[in-house]
């Protein structure tokens, strides 16, 4: 969530460091791991509260509700307002993920994924394409930019307008990242002691980021497309990280650092939602002719620093900021959840 805000919210776009942009196209920055840690992360904690069906499907319309509201500010044109969305994705992911791990084994989840997998990598690479032929891979002429503006029109992300960076087909393997994640969540509730349970995640993040790795030289690894190479490598990255975070915590009983995180953490939806509808607030609002966004950039930022640093300025003291109210919040003890 540090990252997701820190990234999302620059002083401005025209100057920022390369690790915190997304990869023009095939590639990966520290930026493009964000959204897969975040559904594997969703997964995960699927299995450790085993929610009931109906609080799944409460949850996932809420969240997609959500999102729409974000697409929808200010002027909810349902006429072009995009249908995709973050939070939607989050919504689908989790729906299909959270009903797959309350009615079929861990063998047919993990069956799923990889047919998942696969299946999405021979249709982007073997079905024809109208006018661009079988295996365009560039944004315009690959399978899943051409089904979402066959079937969602004008409700394409406007900055992209040939393809949804969350778009329709590209979820199926968005929602392979989460079951992986499901997978490990059902690994960390085994009886295993916690150096076994460390070392099979370790294991599997190594294994799984080496297979990303070659996959890559046929399906290369693209954010936008969210390939099947990416999710295994992103995917395997999550893992291990997140195996050195249970390391530190359960093994060596190391817990004070992960306060901070965990001050984010427990109302995520909420300081993602409203970090996103403020910041687009900030940019709605003129003052002296410009927006408030820009204002408070040039004035308090802009004047003390090169426009890289100034910008990145910007972008820490406002997740400061959202981590002071959720910090007032967490000592509350208030935990807003769908």
């Amino acid at each position: 969530m540090a990252a997701m805000v820190l990234v999302n919210n620059p002083g401005t776009w025209r100057a920022v460091y390369a690790p915190l942009k997304h990869a023009d196209w095939h590639g990966l920055t520290p930026t493009d791991v964000i959204f897969p840690f975040f559904l594997f992360i969703v997964g995960v904690a699927i299995p450790l509260s085993r929610p009931t069906p109906g609080r799944v499907v409460r949850r996932m319309a809420i969240i997609g509700a959500l999102g729409l509201v974000l697409n929808g500010v200010p002027a909810f044109d349902w006429a072009t307002i995009r249908v995709p969305g973050v939070l939607q994705r989050i919504a689908v992911c989790y729906l299909v993920a959270a009903l797959l791990f309350l009615t079929t084994s861990w063998r047919t989840q993990a069956i799923t994924t990889a047919a998942l997998l696969l299946g999405y990598w021979g249709a982007m690479m073997l079905v024809p394409v109208p006018g661009y032929g079988r295996g365009d891979l560039e944004p315009e002429g690959n399978l899943a930019a051409w089904l979402d503006r066959a079937l969602l029109g004008p409700h394409v992300l406007r900055l992209t307008r040939v393809y949804d960076p969350e778009g329709i087909l590209s979820t199926l393997p968005a929602v392979a990242t989460t079951l992986l994640g499901v997978l490990t969540g059902r690994w960390l509730k085994s009886d295993r002691a916690p150096v076994v349970i460390t070392a099979g995640m370790v294991l599997a993040g190594v294994v799984g980021g080496v297979l990303g790795v070659v996959w890559d030289t046929v399906f290369p690894v693209n954010k936008a497309l969210w390939t099947s190479s990416y999710v295994l490598l992103t995917a395997s990255l999550a893992l291990l990280v997140f195996a050195a975070c249970y390391a530190a915590i359960e093994l060596r009983g190391w817990r004070r650092w992960a306060t901070p995180f965990v001050v984010l953490g427990v109302n995520a939806l909420l300081l993602f939602f409203l970090s996103t509808l403020v910041a687009r607030v900030l940019t709605l609002i003129e003052v002296g002719g410009a927006t408030l966004q820009q204002t408070i950039f040039v004035r308090a930022f802009a004047p003390w620093a090169a426009p890289v640093n100034a910008s990145l300025a910007y972008a820490v003291a406002y997740l400061l900021a959202w981590w002071a109210v959720m910090w007032l919040l967490y000592r509350a003890r208030v935990r807003l959840r769908a």
